[in-house]
């Protein structure tokens, strides 16, 4: 059963500031659109575990290891904000086509990165709730305040977005884009340690509250709490 630690040094950091050749290889790796389509968004959202989320932003790249996701499975799904075909300013983003960012502002402070999947008028989202920090850490440093930039600083949906900067500005980001985008993983994640339980905060989701659809590695070290 692995721990983040040794999560961390299958993807060893590389330098604090990444530019030029740097960025461009990491370009490269970007999972391809068809991945954001499929039917499954819990299949989806499995799937990221292990993945890597990058930003670029003011000429630096900083960059996590995906190791907590939720999947939202859209007008079915009462704890979804598309439940029952809810067609707002804010949600109409996840009614296009997969493969871009959902961005919304939590409890009016925390920005929460969510990944739009399917096919245009299915709005199936996945929730990144948890990364390890691995490029740029030393801009994460100055963008969180943090002295020291590791697992605990990134623990939770709002704290990632802070260290990555991604914001609600930022919704409607296509994720084959060149300012924020998610790598393929680069090491094989066992899917036995992967795994399932129900989301965090969604009590108001009544039955669909208990849906096992959180994903993480499992281990106790690697889960984020509510709130942050």
């Amino acid at each position: 059963m692995p721990d983040y630690r040794q999560i961390a040094t299958a993807f060893p950091p590389k330098r604090p500031t990444l530019k030029g050749n740097d960025v461009m290889k990491s370009k490269s790796h970007k999972l391809p659109f068809p991945s954001y389509l499929q039917d499954s968004v819990t299949q989806i959202a499995k799937e990221l575990i292990g993945a890597k989320l990058c930003s670029f932003k003011d000429g630096n790249l900083t960059t996590g290891i995906i190791v907590e996701t939720e999947a939202y499975e859209g007008i079915t799904d009462k704890a979804s904000h598309a439940y029952n075909n809810r067609r707002t300013t804010r949600t109409e983003i996840m009614f296009q086509k997969g493969g871009v960012a959902y961005v919304y502002l939590c409890y009016g402070m925390h920005h929460l990165f969510n990944v739009v999947t399917n096919m245009e008028g299915i709005p199936h989202a996945v929730l990144v709730r948890a990364i390890i920090p691995t490029d740029g850490t030393e801009t994460m440093k100055i963008r969180t305040g943090k002295q020291k930039m590791d697992f605990k600083a990134t623990n939770g949906p709002g704290k990632l977005t802070k260290a990555l900067d991604i914001h609600i500005s930022d919704t409607g980001e296509s994720l084959t884009g060149n300012k924020i985008w998610i790598e393929k993983p680069t090491v094989q994640v066992n899917q036995n340690d992967i795994i399932a339980g129900p989301r965090i905060g969604v009590d108001y989701a009544e039955e669909d509250a208990l849906l096992p659809y959180r994903f993480c590695l499992s281990n106790y070290h690697i889960l984020s709490s509510s709130g942050n």
